[in-house]
């Protein structure tokens, strides 16, 4: 047996077991945190006139105060280290289609709507787990789980807060969102929603009482600041709060966070900053005073928590997608420490240097399956993943990894994270702040870019494709004409034009359907939910790398081989994309 696959099949995984030894730090792939996706093979092998850019919705011109490499180069070509040239995510090369047969529709529904998350008494099963710590999840072996305990009842109300049994708070609130292109689209895989938590002086008001209209206000403002800009909001008095939310110099009536940003003046004999241009309301705009907490354009503040649970995909009884009572991903991330734009342009700048320097060196990230690995930016990332039983399980060090790439350095991210400025807005179902169960993605449109296209069909345009892989044939079929083998001359033009007006011609090769892109724009669902019939072959192709446990070996949802991937790449090996940036919603 050689050493590669000696490593591959013992690194992390005891094959007689099929158990993860979460305590052994050996990597089997030491590039985890480059994804799969970056694998993909942009051009056709059938037509090499056909060039499919998946790459602009993640390697985008990055937004300051993301200070990150020039990430939108990365488009040109797989820049990887020489270690990363050769595809370590083997599990997107095999053929699952005799494990999916082997299990009925009935048993996969019957698997993926038990809970794992609460048990029959509605209490939080990893939350007892963790408090009397198995031993083999002890990585510091001190007898305490050091990491985040999963509290979030998943009980939401009306606005997307969620609450005790008592009614109180958990601090956690839901929020809708347009799912990141591809991947995170349910066709491709899985259904998933996300929650957000500011620190509990964000929570409470001058007085220090807990007061839920000052949270709302402190989430909105923390919106405004992510996002850049103004936040429409239920009129309140801002005399309340003393502070001038609509930024138009006296206390009135707003119905707007309008966001005016520009740098505090910073005092180096104390140390502190001070006339913030934006404030936050109640306690934290006290403390914030005092600098006993910060705030800036493009940042959250320190503290701030994100839940994602990533689930299978169930259908209700009337063939509609909904999520899944099982969770296969608890993803949890903190921000535990606050890096001002120098800190964060220097290290951009450093990362750009050691690049240049040193372009074979591997990524290294700190950190253990308890606290999670360190982002360097102030995150730190922690997760949960079945295990053979379906229980919740810690993710290993390299399981989390896979994470790390995506919610560290690339253009796309803000301050670390995809959802929240993804969030709906005024004009949505209670502002944007609800769980997916008060209601799904069905008649919501397509968000409209500046260049006046909506962003999923831009997806499509330049991707050619409804997943980077270029596998989801349900999305081909329905929404693109087959490959034509030639150049069409003017008179078949013309007569193409005259049997399917007006039909949008892609690349000269691919023709999307227009009639299906006009449903699209006015209803997301229409593209990105799958049919009843593929919902059930991705979980049930899901269940095998459960069975497995090779998460190590990636886990993106495929049925059969992928085919538009590549096994090795050859150094600097150009992608033939022409560089195209992300248009951003108006």
């Amino acid at each position: 047996m050689n050493n590669l696959l000696y490593t591959a099949l013992f690194s992390a995984v005891s094959i007689s077991a099929l158990e993860v030894d979460l305590k052994n730090t050996n990597l089997y792939n030491d590039t985890a945190y480059i994804p799969s996706q970056c694998y993909t093979k942009t051009v056709d092998e059938k037509n090499e006139n056909i060039v499919s850019n998946p790459c602009f919705s993640c390697h985008t011109k990055n937004k300051e105060p993301n200070y990150t490499l020039e990430d939108d180069n990365l488009q040109e070509a797989y820049d990887f280290p020489e270690y990363a040239l050769k595809n370590r995510w083997t599990n997107l090369f095999k053929d699952r289609t005799n494990e999916i047969e082997k299990t009925s529709d009935k048993e996969i529904l019957e698997y993926i709507r038990e809970d794992n998350y609460k048990d029959k008494n509605n209490n939080i099963i990893l939350k007892k787990k963790l408090t009397n710590i198995p031993q083999k999840w002890d990585f510091n072996n001190n007898k305490k789980w050091d990491g985040y305990i999963p509290d979030c009842e998943f009980n939401f109300d009306t606005e997307g807060f969620d609450r005790l049994e008592n009614g109180k708070l958990t601090g956690w609130r839901a929020f809708a969102y347009y799912p990141f292109l591809g991947t995170f689209w349910p066709t491709n895989g899985s259904t998933d929603d996300v929650m957000i938590r500011l620190p509990k002086l964000f929570w409470k008001n001058k007085d220090n009482t807990i007061d839920i209209e000052t949270y709302k206000l402190n989430l909105s403002i923390v919106e405004s600041l992510v996002k850049q800009k103004d936040i429409e909001i239920n009129t309140v008095d801002e005399k309340k709060y003393g502070i001038d939310l609509n930024q138009n110099g006296t206390l009135d009536h707003s119905s707007k966070i309008v966001f005016k940003w520009t740098t505090p003046k910073y005092d180096t004999k104390t140390n502190t900053f001070s006339n913030y241009s934006m404030s936050y309301v109640g306690l934290a705009a006290e403390v914030l005073n005092i600098n006993k907490t910060q705030i800036a354009a493009g940042l959250y503040p320190k503290g701030t928590e994100f839940l994602h649970s990533v689930r299978y995909i169930d259908i209700d009884k009337n063939s509609k997608i909904k999520l899944s009572s099982r969770m296969k991903e608890l993803r949890y991330a903190k921000k535990a420490y606050w890096s001002t734009y120098s800190k964060l342009q220097d290290l951009g700048d450093e990362e750009i240097k050691e690049k240049n320097d040193f372009p074979d060196r591997v990524d290294q990230y700190n950190g253990d399956i308890e606290v999670g690995l360190n982002n360097k930016r102030g995150w730190y990332y922690q997760g949960f993943i079945e295990d053979t039983q379906g229980d919740l399980r810690p993710q290993s060090y390299e399981e989390t990894l896979f994470c790390i790439g995506c919610h560290s350095n690339i253009g796309a991210i803000t301050d670390s994270t995809f959802v929240f400025p993804r969030k709906f807005e005024k004009g949505s179902l209670s502002e944007g702040w609800y769980h997916w169960s008060k209601q799904g993605l069905e008649n919501i449109p397509d968000k409209l870019l500046e260049n006046g296209d909506t962003e999923y069909v831009q997806y499509l345009k330049q991707n050619n494709a409804g997943d980077e892989f270029r596998t989801n044939q349900e999305i081909m079929n329905k929404f693109f004409h087959k490959q034509w083998k030639k150049e069409l001359s003017n008179i078949e033009n013309d007569l193409l034009k005259k049997l399917d007006k007006p039909d949008i011609v892609l690349n000269q090769k691919w023709k999307l359907k227009q009639v299906e892109i006009d449903k699209v724009k006015k209803d997301i669902s229409h593209l990105i939910l799958p049919s009843k019939e593929r919902a059930l072959k991705l979980n049930k192709a899901y269940k095998v790398i459960v069975d497995e446990q090779s998460f190590i070996y990636g886990r993106d949802i495929h049925i059969t081989s992928t085919k538009n991937v590549h096994r090795t790449l050859n150094e600097s090996q150009s992608t033939n994309i022409q560089k195209m940036n992300y248009d951003y919603a108006k």
